[in-house]
């Protein structure tokens, strides 16, 4: 399976591929999440808690916590963006999900599902994410218990979306939080200027710098093969293709979103003749 999805801020789209084939968000709804907290509490709190800082390690790293004296450092990579989730409004865990997803709905334009499958293999599998919860507990850089915590987190993970979905999740923080299909004001133009920033700078984990270098888009990755890439103020890309890179990072999502930003001129860094 492979697919590429591109969605404008003017709310036109196009896709090629499978782009209709479903995949689960994975580490992509870090970026969604981090953008709902940032709205709900305000990225000031986000920062205190968390940080913004590339680790330089992999996303889901034990060292990197402990080596900042229990910072997770960003929202990117899994510590922070367990962190992260914890820090979303919710009375409980059903509260706090459902407010997540119907946060990336609306980010998506239309209601996303649980994928069953993912969630309950991930719930038996996701024992270094319960570590780093517990590790995180301890120094006291998480607002719920570690149990819930990585619960909520692994169900937004589970979450069943397109590269269309992507596209246009992307485009909502390309539109400065305005979705281009449905119009709605998911959130606030600053929220999506820090979530973009944060993106540009730790979104595709050990490799953002690299990405960025040569590619010149605020990103995100996950490790089922999907990527979705911004251009701020233009649009975005969706891709899917689930052979990934050491780094975890689709090898053809890669690809894809190199070309496009080549061909269409979306490099943030590129002057115009």
């Amino acid at each position: 399976d492979r697919a590429v999805a591109v969605a404008g801020v003017d709310g036109l789209a196009a896709s090629a591929g499978d782009s209709g084939v479903a995949f689960s968000v994975q580490s992509i709804s870090k970026a969604f999440v981090f953008a709902l907290a940032c709205d709900a509490i305000g990225h000031e709190a986000i920062h205190h808690v968390v940080g913004v800082n590339n680790t330089g390690l992999p996303f889901n790293s034990v060292v990197a916590v402990e080596l900042n004296a229990g910072s997770p450092m960003n929202s990117m990579v899994n510590a922070g963006a367990i962190a992260t989730t914890a820090l979303v409004p919710g009375a409980h865990a059903d509260e706090r999900w459902q407010r997540i997803r119907d946060g990336l709905s609306a980010f998506a334009g239309r209601p996303l599902a649980l994928d069953g499958e993912v969630y309950r293999s991930e719930s038996f599998t996701n024992h270094r994410n319960q570590a780093l919860a517990r590790l995180l507990q301890s120094y006291d850089r998480l607002a719920i218990a570690p149990e819930e915590a990585v619960d909520v987190y692994t169900r937004q993970c589970s979450l069943a979306v397109t590269s269309a979905d992507l596209a246009v999740m992307g485009a909502t923080l390309a539109a400065g939080g305005r979705n281009p299909v449905t119009g709605e004001q998911v959130v606030s133009a600053e929220t999506s200027r820090d979530t973009l920033a944060l993106l540009a700078s730790c979104g595709m984990y050990e490799r953002s710098g690299e990405w960025l270098f040569e590619i010149g888009l605020p990103a995100k990755s996950g490790v089922a093969g999907g990527i979705v890439a911004i251009a701020p103020g233009k649009g975005a890309v969706g891709a899917f293709s689930p052979r990934l890179d050491p780094a975890g990072n689709s090898i053809r999502g890669q690809r894809a979103c190199a070309y496009l930003s080549r061909t269409l001129g979306l490099n943030l860094f590129a002057s115009a003749p």
